[in-house]
């Protein structure tokens, strides 16, 4: 195997706090551990297919891991094998696939780290069959991939979530409300969970238990004979009722992902009200999730994982994802961290600790 004097690194997909850490350390250990060049290409796969990059030293990574965002930027609608171009006012699609590897080859790459979710890792997973030497970083704050325990993001976010309800606590309290906090969470209802333990919220829906309204109905109903005269609710944008369907708010063309869910929480509020006659609120968490600076757990996290990640790739070991098993950071191969999504296990033990301290999952 030749030696590797450059690799390359990029992030992908949306933004989470924790993805400069990586970055930081990808290129930290590359320099100071192998001697090795790293350049960082932005906007994700759109600067490798336009050959849009930055070199990155010990300067321009210097300061970063406590920051939010990416200083790369990202983007989650630029696949290059099914890349967007405007011509003469039509959309384009085309394979630049070649064209993204061959800017590799220009810039002598012996590999490159992808930093991003499932979207961005099934195209690393692609590049790694086309003979590109590539090593994946698990990222997404839904905490929805397989093959590792944690993914770097998450546990900020559930502390973003969870500083929210304990603040609308105090209101819904004072006003005797019912108040709802829809957070993230498509098909996986991790941060709901966690931050719906954390926070003490009375009902949380999460997408793998469909729910039925008459029974969050009925925990509002049952706190208020207790003289608990207002209640919590944390719902996942993909919460279901059992027999419907996912709330979408709107389709984004060009996105590898378009469908944009939202409104789940306006729909329980405008039931809740109707069948209570309970004042209700509705906060919308959104995007302040992905925001700010990544706690101290992430920090580290994401350092860990780009050690591991420019470790591997230098070395020779390529087709993988760094992966958190335990408490050791490990290798899994890509095909097996994009063959499923991670759920949340309904007989799992947050579900079960959930229950015995009487949180409603409205089945």
């Amino acid at each position: 195997m030749a030696k590797i004097v450059r690799i390359g690194v990029l992030t992908g997909g949306g933004d989470c706090p924790g993805l400069n850490a990586v970055i930081r350390a990808v290129t930290k250990t590359a320099i100071n551990e192998y001697g090795v060049k790293v350049v960082g290409f932005r906007d994700g796969f759109k600067g490798l297919v336009e050959n849009d990059y930055i070199p990155l030293d010990l300067s321009s990574v210097s300061g970063i891991a406590h920051t939010g965002g990416t200083i790369l930027g990202t983007t989650n609608r630029d696949n290059p094998f099914h890349f967007h171009t405007v011509i003469d006012g039509q959309d384009h699609y085309s394979d630049e696939s070649a064209r993204a590897i061959a800017n590799m080859e220009r810039l002598g790459l012996g590999g490159l780290v992808v930093i991003g979710g499932d979207g961005s890792l099934n195209i690393a997973y692609r590049f790694e069959q086309l003979g590109v030497s590539i090593v994946g970083v698990p990222k997404t704050i839904d905490n929805d991939l397989s093959a590792t325990d944690v993914t770097f993001g998450f546990h900020t976010a559930v502390n973003t979530a969870s500083e929210a309800l304990d603040r609308l606590h105090t209101t819904a309290e004072s006003h005797h409300r019912v108040m709802i906090l829809e957070v993230m969470g498509r098909y996986a209802g991790w941060i709901a969970l966690y931050a719906g333990i954390s926070g003490g919220a009375d009902v949380i829906l999460i997408p793998e238990i469909p729910y039925k309204i008459e029974s969050v109905v009925d925990k509002i109903m049952q706190r208020h004979k207790q003289d608990k005269k207002f209640s919590i609710i944390v719902v996942a944008e993909g919460a279901t009722p059992k027999g419907g369907e996912m709330v979408v708010q709107k389709l984004v063309a060009n996105s590898h992902d378009p469908v944009r869910l939202g409104g789940i929480g306006n729909k329980l509020a405008e039931q809740i009200e109707g069948l209570t006659g309970i004042e209700t609120r509705v906060t919308v968490l959104g995007h302040l999730q992905r925001g700010g600076p990544p706690i101290p757990y992430d920090r580290i996290l994401a350092t860990r994982y780009g050690v591991a990640a420019a470790e591997n790739l230098i070395e020779g070991h390529s087709g993988n994802m760094v992966s958190l098993q335990g408490n050791r950071i490990t290798t899994v191969p890509l095909q097996d961290a994009i063959s499923e999504l991670r759920r949340v296990p309904i007989d799992s033990d947050m579900i079960r600790t959930g229950r015995s301290v009487g949180i409603s999952f409205g089945d």
